[in-house]
C-alpha cells in the first residue's frame, strides 16, 4: 500500500517535471529511445516509431513485433508494459538514388500499452501509419485512452498525432517534428480538464556510420519548453552504446543494444538526482525477408 501512496504522491506532485511521458502524455518506447534521453523524433525503421513518431515507421521493410517494460524509480505502480506490431504494406521497393528501400505502401502499426497499479491506470490502443516518399516520410497515429482511478472512475479521449521527417542532408542530417493530440482532446469538463498537447522538434546528425548525434526541443502549450540530446556509438554492427539527457526529466540515461540475427535487443537505465533509478528494457523481432520488387 505504501508504493502506491508513493506513487500517487509523484503523479500530483512531480507529474509536470518527471512523469510527462505517461500522464495522458506522449510516451517514449524502446530501450533504444529512451537510453537516448528520449529523443526521439528523428529514429525510425523500428517498431516503436509508432509511438515516438509516427513518420519513422515508413522506413521499415520487415514485419516486426515488439514487447517493451519500463519501471521508473524502483516503484511497482509506477510500470509499463507494451507491446507492438508493424506490418509494410504493398511489395518493398529496392534502393534508388541514394534511398533506401521501402514499402510502396507505407507500413501500418498498431500499439496496446499500460502503466500504472491499482489506484491509478491508463490504458493505450493505437493504430499507426508511415509512409516515406523520397527523402520525406510522414506519419500519423490515433489511440483511444482511458484514464482509471479507483473508486472515481474512468475517462476516456481519442487521440490523434502527426508527425513528418525529412532528410536535409541524406544519410547525414535528418529532421524530425511531431505533434501529439493535435486535437486538444478533453478528459473531463470539470476545469476543462485535456490530455496534454506536445510538440516535439529534433536533429539527428550523423557524422559518420558508427556514430549518431541527437538534440531536440519538447513544449508542451501549457508548460515551459525542455531539451534533449543523445549519442549512440556503434563499436561493431551488432553492439551499440547509447547516452542521452533530459531536462524535462532531469534524468541522465545510458545503455547498449545488441542485435542477434532477427531479433533486436535494448536496455536503458536512467538516474534522476531526487528519485532514483528507472529501468526500461525493448525486445523486437522481425520476419520474413525484406524482397525488393525488382
Amino acid at each position: 500500500m505504501a508504493d502506491y501512496l508513493l506513487a500517487l504522491v509523484l503523479l500530483l506532485t512531480a507529474w509536470p517535471a518527471t512523469l510527462l511521458a505517461q500522464g495522458g502524455g506522449p510516451a517514449g518506447h524502446g530501450g533504444r529511445a529512451q537510453a537516448l534521453g528520449n529523443a526521439s523524433a528523428t529514429l525510425s525503421g523500428e517498431v516503436w516509431a509508432g509511438s515516438n513518431n509516427a513518420a519513422g515507421l515508413g522506413s521499415l521493410t520487415r514485419p516486426t513485433a515488439g514487447l517493451y517494460a519500463e519501471n521508473r524509480y524502483l516503484i511497482p505502480s509506477l510500470n509499463v508494459a507494451a507491446a507492438a506490431v508493424a506490418l509494410p504494406l504493398g511489395v518493398v521497393e529496392p534502393p534508388a538514388a541514394g534511398l533506401p528501400a521501402q514499402a510502396s505502401r507505407g507500413v501500418l502499426g498498431f500499439e496496446a500499452q499500460r502503466f500504472g497499479g491499482v489506484l491509478y491506470n491508463e490504458t493505450k490502443l493505437a493504430a499507426a501509419y508511415g509512409y516515406r516518399l523520397g527523402v520525406v516520410s510522414i506519419g500519423g497515429r490515433l489511440e483511444a485512452l482511458q484514464v482509471s482511478f479507483q473508486d472515481l472512475g474512468s475517462r476516456r479521449a481519442l487521440v490523434a498525432s502527426l508527425g513528418g521527417q525529412a532528410d536535409i542532408l541524406p544519410r547525414r542530417l535528418t529532421l524530425g517534428v511531431y505533434l501529439y493530440n493535435l486535437t486538444q482532446a478533453r478528459l473531463a469538463s470539470y476545469q476543462d480538464e485535456r490530455v496534454p498537447t506536445v510538440l516535439r522538434a529534433g536533429l539527428a546528425y550523423r557524422p559518420g556510420k558508427q556514430v549518431l548525434l541527437l538534440a531536440e526541443a519538447e513544449k508542451d502549450v501549457e508548460r515551459a519548453a525542455g531539451l534533449k540530446a543523445g549519442i549512440e556509438y556503434l563499436p561493431t554492427a551488432a553492439v551499440a552504446v547509447r547516452l542521452g539527457y533530459t531536462s524535462l526529466g532531469q534524468q541522465a540515461t545510458g545503455g547498449v543494444g545488441l542485435r542477434a540475427g532477427n531479433f533486436q535487443l535494448d536496455y536503458a537505465a536512467g538516474w534522476h538526482t531526487a528519485l532514483g533509478l528507472s529501468q526500461y528494457f525493448s525486445v523486437g523481432w522481425q520476419w520474413s525477408k525484406a524482397e525488393p520488387n525488382k
